[in-house]
């Protein structure tokens, strides 16, 4: 049935066993032994649980691709769910994350600990479920009776006023990351920034490509008030806002906030 493996004289847990729900426990009378939750049925298990195929255990960048997104992507997602969580470096497997076939792992040469996952999490349904809830934001728009009446909500919640806001609130939701949107900044003026990180008081700004004068003229004063204040800022492009997940990491580095 492909749950538990024979190794050193020892019964283990596959990964399909840890999917199941097994654990190893000791006992002083009976040493080592696996415990299976009492709600164990072959019958009720998920698609990717069954035990007639083996499962493979591929790296988070494999399982990315084939489900079509980012390995950062992914293990943020893995992180939401519970299945991970960040180690100084790297990533390390929670108990839910060996539940669902994790494997924790360490590269030989730097010591920087990783997780392996079984191929099968492909059909998991939860899995599927939070990687569509990311995708589908940008179509979950609502009307507030406006004339620019279209607002879109990101994966926390935040309900933004653009699709490029909401581009850049997942991501820095799904990054861990604390923010605030559409903050007034700490000065006389009205004048309200994107976003906002308090770790260490950084703003972010998009600015699109091509801006008629009146747009332009707000830019520059918004401009203006940041260098006058010596507020720290991130300035993104359209340009950078396809390719966030190189640009974002770099940009907070250079404030002391390390995304990944």
């Amino acid at each position: 049935m492909n749950f538990i493996i024979r190794e050193s004289d020892k019964w283990q847990l596959t990964a399909k066993g840890k999917l199941a729900g097994g654990k190893i426990k000791t006992s002083v009378k009976l040493g080592n032994y696996i415990e299976w939750p009492e709600s164990f049925d072959l019958s009720k298990l998920p698609a990717h649980q069954t035990p007639d195929t083996p499962v493979a255990i591929i790296t988070s960048t494999k399982l990315a691709g084939y489900l079509g997104i980012t390995a950062n992507k992914l293990n943020h997602i893995f992180s939401e769910l519970g299945w991970l969580k960040k180690s100084l470096k790297g990533w390390v497997a929670t108990e839910h994350g060996l539940h669902q076939g994790a494997r924790q792992n360490e590269d030989s040469r730097t010591g920087i600990p990783f997780v392996k996952w079984p191929e099968t999490l492909t059909d998991s349904s939860v899995l599927l479920g939070s990687i569509n809830a990311l995708s589908e934001c940008q179509a979950n728009i609502r009307d507030n009776n406006q004339e620019t009446s279209k607002n879109y909500c990101s994966v926390d919640g935040h309900w933004v006023k653009s699709k490029t806001d909401m581009l850049i609130d997942n991501w820095l939701y799904m990054a861990d990351i604390t923010h605030a949107y559409n903050r007034k900044l700490p000065i006389e003026e009205e004048i309200w920034c994107a976003f906002y990180i308090p770790i260490e008081n950084v703003y972010i700004e998009h600015w699109e490509s091509k801006l008629d004068v009146k747009l332009q003229a707000k830019k520059n004063k918004k401009l203006a008030i940041y260098k006058k204040n010596k507020f720290k800022l991130i300035e993104l492009t359209d340009k950078d806002i396809q390719n966030l997940d190189e640009v974002l990491p770099r940009q907070l580095l250079k404030f002391g906030i390390q995304a990944y």
